[in-house]
């Protein structure tokens, strides 16, 4: 069970049928059939093109890429997954995350669409699974873009404490929230806000903590990376992933915005530059 009411899922489930109602290129809606359950994938941009396999945040679905698909299907062939577990259209497994289960379904998903190597953008959980399935499967993988990604710096859980102080103040309390955790504003961005408010009020979020890899499986990484990470997240210790990353990972590049926070914007060009910088190795 992932949703608080069947009531509540049905209505998250339709907000995201009409967000992807407006998916701003031409696109197909896949149900794959995978160990986990089905798997919802939209697959998008010339057929011919090189494959770009999306994977989303906790809490979220492939909604979230709205504002970066048109520009990145012009040059390739976009799979946007809804992980399972998550308020998609995918099932509600959540097998261990100690354990090679997500690898698994994503060794599933890729061989059902005919994926071979690809290249991956993964965010917050996304991220951590975009990490986990590259360290394991490293030659199916051959360009990797984190948006602030699990399971490199601490894991932090004082945002917890700020949910608990706004939760009895109604709807109120509820904006406040989203704008502690996820560093949405709700007057800048009322729609996300508004979807984000939904789901924060009917959905069941993971409560473990996502596994930390250690240097060694980061030293494995010998593709291009590139790793966007905001130094006021609230559920990350930014600096720390940026340390990490550099120190395991010398060849990657590693930005770090100063003023924001976990939900991670406006980043359209600058990972299209880095997926189009020469081919994957």
């Amino acid at each position: 069970m992932i949703y608080k009411t069947e009531s509540g899922g049905r209505e998250i489930r339709r907000r995201y049928d009409q967000a992807i109602a407006g998916w701003p290129v031409p696109a197909e809606h896949l149900r794959v059939p995978t160990r986990e359950g089905e798997t919802f994938v939209l697959v998008c941009g010339p057929e011919d093109a090189p494959p770009l396999v999306l994977l989303h945040g906790s809490g979220s679905n492939a909604a979230m890429w709205l504002g970066d698909v048109a520009a990145w299907s012009r040059h390739f062939r976009v799979h946007a997954v809804d992980l399972i577990g998550e308020p998609g259209r995918s099932a509600p497994s959540r097998p261990p995350l100690d354990s090679d289960a997500y690898a698994l379904w994503l060794d599933d998903v890729f061989n059902h669409l005919g994926l071979d190597r690809v290249a991956v953008v993964g965010a917050s959980l996304g991220g951590w699974l975009a990490l986990d399935y590259t360290i394991r499967r490293p030659d199916r993988v051959g360009r990797l873009a984190l948006l602030c990604p699990g399971g490199i710096g601490r894991q932090k859980v004082g945002f917890l404490l700020k949910v608990l102080v706004y939760k009895p103040f109604g709807r109120w309390g509820l904006m406040r929230s989203i704008r502690a955790v996820a560093g949405v504003d709700p007057m800048a961005l009322p729609e996300v806000a508004d979807y984000l408010a939904l789901t924060f009020a009917h959905f069941l979020p993971r409560r473990d903590r996502l596994p930390v890899f250690p240097d060694d499986a980061l030293r494995r990484l010998d593709m291009p990376v590139r790793v966007i990470v905001g130094a006021r997240d609230a559920m990350f210790d930014s600096q720390d992933t940026a340390d990490r990353v550099r120190r395991a990972v010398p060849h990657a590049s590693v930005t770090v915005l100063p003023e924001v926070a976990h939900a991670i914007v406006g980043q359209t060009q600058p990972i299209l530059d880095f997926l189009l910088d020469g081919p994957p190795r």
